[in-house]
Formats: structure tokens, sequence, C-alpha cells
């Protein structure tokens, strides 16, 4: 246990640019002094997950590099150090990044000005809540979500909630063994599914096991980008 946390510096390259971090060291910190992760039901061994980069949110910002956000207002869920939410915000993107953790907005403001970028909109949201005045997207994303069986129906619950009748979906899976179930709740909802392996994933230090899930609903094509 540390306290206060060690953090690194680091940048990663997704395509031609440039991402400059600051995460936690490792996935061994930890500091709750106020007891304000415990009271949100966060525990000492999930309060670091949020401040490291994962593969899967590697592949999900390489995929969201050359991406048509024109005239979309896009949500990234559960977006942890927010990888995507920030290379998004540089491309000049209508973006809202959310997560659980109560350190995550601390972490976003920090990296946004590493990147000399404006300021993002936060939101700290529990995917329970049926009140949240997000309100609807064009564009939700998310990579490695579902840690747990119950995070299928909350996550598919909040993404109804905020997807607009014509709403796109675009979730990295690193192969958890829910995405099915994610599927067949999603359909409930309306949304047509695709799957995909990501074509090239050499930025990553082990091959990538996990698929990149396509939802679309209300749109001609049937299918995401």
């Amino acid at each position: 246990m540390t306290t206060p946390v060690r953090v690194r510096y680091q940048t990663i390259e997704v395509g031609h640019k440039d991402i400059h971090l600051c995460t936690l060291r490792d996935n061994q910190q930890f500091s709750d002094t106020k007891g304000i992760a415990q009271e949100l039901g966060i525990c000492s061994a999930s309060w670091p997950m949020f401040g490291v980069v994962w593969p899967s949110s590697q592949v999900l910002a390489h995929y969201m590099l050359d991406y048509d956000i024109a005239g979309k207002r896009i949500l990234e869920v559960g977006c942890g150090i927010a990888l995507s939410s920030i290379l998004l915000n540089q491309r000049h993107a209508d973006i809202t990044a959310t997560d659980y953790h109560p350190k995550v907005e601390y972490f976003l403001d920090r990296n946004t000005l590493l990147n000399n970028n404006k300021e993002i909109a936060f939101e700290r949201v529990d995917w329970a809540d049926e009140h949240s005045n997000l309100g609807l997207f064009d564009l939700i994303i998310g990579s490695d979500l579902l840690y747990e069986d119950q995070h299928v129906m909350m996550l598919a619950g909040f993404i109804e909630r905020h997807a607009k009748p014509q709403c796109k979906v675009i979730l990295v899976d690193p192969g958890r063994g829910r995405k099915n179930k994610l599927n067949t709740k999603m359909a409930e909802f309306g949304f047509t599914h695709h799957e995909v392996k990501p074509e090239n994933t050499a930025y990553l230090e082990q091959p990538f096991k996990g698929h990149i899930l396509k939802f679309s609903r209300g749109l001609p094509s049937g299918l995401p980008q």
C-alpha cells in the first residue's frame, strides 16, 4: 500500500498522434485515506485498475484514430485513464468521458493539460443509476468493461438509456467470456451486432485475443463502421 500513490509519465503512440499520459506507476498502487472509494464499494484490489493503460484501451484508441466523428455526440463508458477520450479530444470531437472511480476526473484533467487540449466533459456515473442527466449520444464507446456477469445487464441498460434511437456502439472486449451474453441483451434493445478481430495490434506487447464488438440501431446499413 502506498500513500500517496506513485505515478509514471509515458507517451502512447496512436498512429501519427502522440498521447502524453500521467498514470499510476503500476496496478499495485492504492490510496483511499478518506474512504471515498470504500463507500462506493471499490476495494483496495480493484482501486488501481482505472489508472493504468490496458491493451483493450489501446485497441479502442487505434480504432478511433480515423473513425468518422463528424456531427456525432460521443460517450466513453468506463473510461479509466481515458486514452480514447483524449485522442478524440485532439480530433476536436464532441466527447464526454464517464467512470465510477472517484480519481478518474483528477487524472483526466491532468492528462488533458499534458496534451495542451481543451477540457473534456466528465461525469462520475453508476451504470445502475436510472436518473443520470448525461442525455443521449450518437456513438458510445468503451473497452474491457465486463468483469462480472452482473455487469452485462448493467452496461446494456446504461447504454440503452443514453443511446439515441439511431446509435452506434463500439466496445473492445479482451475475451473475458461475456460478450455473447452482452450481444443477447443488446439485441433485446433493438441493436444488431457484428464483431471483428483488430487488423493490426503490433503496438501491443502481446497478441490480442479479444474482439471489437460493433452494435448498431436505427441506421440504414444495420452495422456500425
